[in-house]
């Protein structure tokens, strides 16, 4: 996993900041703070994360490909343009049944 933060002050094409890599799940951080993360992420067919809760809300957005979401047990399909938001403290998973990227957004403050 890349840790290292992006360039600022700098354009960047999203969708092009990351590869697709056979068989992996590849997650470069765009920026990471206490407060909260952004992370661009790519998945091979085939591939998932496992079933995890977090205590954050997540929001997520399809920039490449079609990604299955499953959110408390209910399957979410989301295409290229497409977003959700992971409820915080839920059961969640992301499915590659092609391949796809994302933008995944964590907020950590404001649940105090």
């Amino acid at each position: 996993m890349d840790t290292t933060e992006i360039e600022k002050a700098k354009a960047l094409i999203i969708v092009e900041i990351i590869e697709y890599i056979p068989n992996s799940v590849v997650i470069k951080t765009i920026i990471k703070k206490t407060t909260g993360n952004v992370s661009v992420v790519s998945f091979d067919t085939g591939e998932a994360m496992a079933e995890k809760k977090v205590p954050y809300d997540t929001f997520v957005q399809i920039i490449d490909g079609k990604a299955e979401i499953v959110i408390d047990g209910t399957s979410n399909v989301l295409n290229t343009g497409q977003a959700i938001i992971i409820p915080a403290n839920t059961a969640n998973t992301v499915k590659a049944n092609e391949r796809f990227k994302m933008i995944s957004t964590i907020i950590k403050s404001g649940y105090e």
